[in-house]
């Protein structure tokens, strides 16, 4: 319930919603705090009916969600939402929502915690946002996720390499498109699925720009498009791909109109990792990791290194945050 003020009339009025439909009430007054005392003591006067779905099963709550979720998130996100769900249904059973209680939710999330705490957590924050989504829908009163205190998992600092160590890595693959892709993703931060999906039409080389476009094909983890500028290195790399006729083509592909599968790039990147003797622990997603910590070694700030990595949150792009009380030191020990 709240007030809202329109051209049709002067006056407040009070918003509020019956069985799901938004409805209004004049409060014959356009002093606003008359018309909060009016809404309290309409609020008061009322009782409004909420209708609750206790019949609705985990699996029909599954399709709807999923439909609903569809709009806002990547395709990668949606795979997780399904098979978080199908894990879930495995565990307890096709019940009706009414009838799924904290006990079997707590035993469900500390089974997959005691194996892989990273997992069962995200297990944790989708289920956790989809029942909420139900008690806004009226199907449960209450999200029983709220009532859960997650077991806190240790943050680990992100492994990164050097340029020194990024050199000898791609001295081990003779491909010359897998060895661009490379360069491009330590120079760019971009993710995988961006690098790859990468076309003509996203790279403005009169400003020396690219950028990452949402489409049909694809859209980017946050659904939002950035823009990347390109240094010397990026931009001399796509200045000499393989012609490409097509504005819709790939940047880096073996076939024309085809593009590169994100499995065969990231296992070709762990083989020359490993043909290099170096940490086991580096794998593609590293390339990105380290983009950021060459940039908070050089004095960037956390905001600006946010944007280019194209995380939603501040709080994401904390976890370089490290590095950067390294930077403060080493400066505190010039005085």
């Amino acid at each position: 319930m709240f007030l809202t003020k329109s051209l049709k009339s002067p006056f407040y009025q009070v918003v509020y919603e019956v069985n799901g439909k938004r409805t209004t009430k004049s409060t014959k007054t356009n002093n606003q705090e008359k018309a909060k005392r009016f809404m309290a003591e309409f609020e008061q006067s009322i009782s409004i009916p909420t209708t609750i779905n206790s019949v609705l099963t985990l699996n029909q709550f599954k399709n709807e969600y999923i439909n609903y979720m569809k709009a806002a998130c990547s395709n990668k996100y949606m795979k997780q939402i399904d098979y978080t769900f199908l894990k879930f249904g495995m565990y307890i059973g096709n019940l009706d929502l009414a009838q799924i209680h904290l006990h079997s939710i707590d035993n469900f999330i500390m089974s997959i915690f005691s194996k892989t705490p990273y997992l069962a957590h995200l297990h944790y924050r989708i289920l956790k946002a989809a029942f909420s989504k139900a008690v806004d829908w009226n199907y449960i009163t209450v999200n029983p996720f709220k009532k859960i205190k997650f077991p806190r998992i240790p943050k680990t600092i992100p492994v990164f390499i050097t340029q020194n160590e990024f050199n000898i890595i791609i001295a081990y693959t003779n491909d010359k498109v897998l060895r661009d892709l490379f360069k491009v993703a330590f120079n760019t931060g971009m993710r995988l699925a961006e690098l790859v999906n990468m076309r003509l039409n996203w790279i403005d080389f009169h400003n020396r720009l690219i950028k990452i476009k949402c489409d049909s094909h694809f859209s980017t983890k946050s659904k939002k498009e950035r823009i990347i500028p390109m240094n010397n290195n990026v931009f001399d790399i796509l200045m000499n791909t393989d012609l490409i006729i097509n504005l819709d083509d790939y940047i880096f592909r073996k076939v024309p109109g085809v593009k590169l599968n994100n499995d065969y790039v990231s296992k070709n990147f762990k083989k020359c990792v490993r043909a290099a003797g170096l940490d086991d622990k580096i794998h593609f997603h590293t390339l990105r990791h380290s983009f950021a910590s060459v940039l908070i070694r050089k004095g960037v700030s956390l905001y600006i290194i946010k944007e280019l990595l194209g995380h939603e949150d501040l709080s994401t792009t904390q976890v370089y945050s490290h590095l950067q009380q390294q930077n403060l030191m080493s400066a505190v020990k010039l005085l």
